[in-house]
């Protein structure tokens, strides 16, 4: 335990500033899985968000934050891509048989 006053100060503030940032961590986290889970443009959005707080409060550097965003755009717009394609299957029809080949038989000559 410290004993001097600036340092109890000190101490309860890290307490404190913890608590906050694992908060944040949780929040990021959460929304992470929500967008992961359904890549929507508000999920999107909202993970952004998140990322956009932490890097404000200093709990993530600003390229960091900016890289991790990056990232879900990428997800998001891979999964845009897949959910465009996926409904267009086509069924193929039965290919018509040919008709099979008639069979010459040489005839020896005697």
């Amino acid at each position: 335990m410290p004993i001097i006053k600036s340092a109890k100060k000190a101490a309860r503030q890290a307490v404190k500033r913890t608590a906050q940032n694992q908060q944040i961590k949780k929040f990021i986290k959460a929304a992470l899985k929500a967008f992961k889970a359904d890549p929507t443009p508000e999920n999107l959005s909202k993970a952004q968000s998140e990322y956009d707080k932490a890097a404000k409060k200093g709990l993530l550097k600003k390229n960091t934050a900016s890289r991790r965003k990056a990232n879900l755009v990428k997800i998001a717009k891979n999964a845009k891509n897949e959910a465009q394609s996926a409904p267009k299957k086509t069924v193929k029809k039965a290919a018509a048989k040919k008709p099979a080949a008639k069979k010459t038989v040489k005839k020896s000559a005697k």
